[in-house]
């Protein structure tokens, strides 16, 4: 008996050519979540809060700026806590350690203790 065996390409397999489609989303992404979407999201953040601050822009519509870009830069998290959800399974929680306490020394009581003025005075007893 001959045993035939054929390759089949699958869909983990990446087509001819998509190594420059993979490299346009890697720098688009880069230039979303990086320094410069950065520093236009604290502009933003602070002229809404001016805004706000001087009753030009509504309660709502500022959090709606706040909430975006919570939504951008965060995204790739709330992705990942999807998938977890949906494949059932959680990453299992870290062992727990006991943290050692270490017990306080013992006040020292003196019999009298000197003051500024030259008096003496006792400890509480």
């Amino acid at each position: 008996m001959i045993a035939l065996v054929s390759y089949s390409p699958s869909l983990a397999d990446s087509p001819a050519g998509s190594s420059v489609l993979v490299a346009a989303v890697t720098w688009l992404q880069d230039v979303l979540l990086g320094t410069a979407a950065t520093s236009i999201a604290i502009v933003a953040i602070a002229a809404i809060g001016f805004g706000m601050l001087t009753g030009r822009i509504n309660l709502r519509h500022g959090a709606t700026v706040v909430f975006g870009c919570f939504i951008l830069f965060g995204a790739s998290s709330i992705v990942n806590g999807l998938r977890e959800a949906a494949s059932g399974g959680y990453a299992e929680a870290p062992p727990v350690v006991p943290v050692a306490t270490a017990t306080p020394p013992a006040p020292v009581v003196t019999s009298a203790s000197p003051q500024p003025n030259g008096t003496t005075v006792s400890p509480i007893r």
